[in-house]
């Protein structure tokens, strides 16, 4: 799996960089299917300094993201992972219901009888 790391308007700690990479490794283990994924870290100078995380996971074919906010980076990355792990199961819940479905249709399709013939 490829992970682009981008920081937007200011440069990160090689810590923050661990972690975050640290944390969408851990995402494989949900489902093998990731292709690549795109880490963007930025900061509002604001009163509060908020700290945001955006995660995009490109899955065979669909995009799955997910944005957090926060007063820390690490904290930002950490919920929007969870957020990623939760949409990951129901994608691949989803592809499994599709996959039956489909499975059901070719089996129903195998037990009648052809056109014209009777059993």
């Amino acid at each position: 799996m490829e992970i682009h790391f981008t920081a937007r308007r200011f440069k990160p700690h090689a810590a923050i960089r661990k972690h975050a990479v640290a944390a969408i490794r851990k995402l494989d283990k949900f489902y093998d299917g990731i292709v690549r994924s795109d880490v963007i870290l930025s900061f509002e100078r604001t009163l509060k300094s908020v700290k945001s995380a955006e995660i995009n996971l490109h899955v065979d074919g669909t995009v799955l993201t997910a944005k957090d906010k926060s007063e820390d980076f690490y904290k930002s990355i950490d919920l929007a992972v969870d957020k990623l792990e939760r949409r990951l199961a129901k994608y691949k819940m989803k592809l499994r219901m599709k996959n039956k479905k489909a499975l059901r249709r070719v089996k129903e399709d195998s037990t009648r009888p052809a056109n014209g013939e009777e059993e």
